[in-house]
């Protein structure tokens, strides 16, 4: 396959290393990438999950889709196209889309939403696990270690702001491309 040829490529010549793998239990999953600071996170991040052999599954913004060189790639690399612009009940159509979809999936997002700073994470990911009864596998980029991988999987216990605080811990240790973007 030449994606994964390309992916080891990438890892060989950045010297970045894998660390981790999905488990069995959790290739059905919506996965956390953080910290979100860069384009490049992407490239990374996709590449770390051909070399796992992972169902990869991730959200971008529809205007990048719609691409007419790029936007094919996306598509085939696992992009699923978000509409910002209309008032898109994301949780919804993420639980439809994982409810629907039969075998291992995992949906990539990343609470924050954005390349920036933001002092508060959207918590989409969190009812999305919740509505359809699959873990949160923490998934990150360190730039500070060249270092893609798989943390822990966090199963809901239905108290948010508890199981999000335990998630940030996680992530407090590891360093985004633009580290002053990422701060939790």
């Amino acid at each position: 396959m030449i994606a994964k040829f390309l992916s080891k490529l990438i890892f060989k010549v950045s010297g970045w290393t894998l660390k981790g793998t999905l488990t069995p239990e959790n290739r059905r999953c919506v996965m956390i990438a953080a910290p979100h600071t860069s384009n490049w996170d992407l490239i990374y991040a996709r590449a770390a999950f051909y070399l796992m052999d992972a169902p990869i599954r991730f959200t971008i913004k529809k205007e990048f889709v719609d691409a007419p060189i790029v936007g094919p790639l996306l598509k085939k690399m696992g992009a699923l196209p978000i509409d910002r612009s209309k008032n898109t009940k994301m949780v919804d159509a993420m639980i439809k889309i994982i409810r629907e979809t039969p075998g291992d999936m995992c949906v990539m997002v990343t609470p924050e939403g954005t390349r920036k700073y933001q002092p508060r994470w959207r918590r989409g990911f969190y009812h999305v696990a919740e509505g359809t009864n699959v873990p949160i596998v923490l998934g990150y980029l360190d730039y500070a270690k060249k270092e893609a991988g798989i943390g822990p999987a966090i199963y809901p216990t239905g108290d948010m702001e508890a199981d999000i605080e335990r998630i940030k811990d996680f992530y407090r240790t590891k360093t985004g491309k633009y580290p002053d973007q990422g701060v939790l």
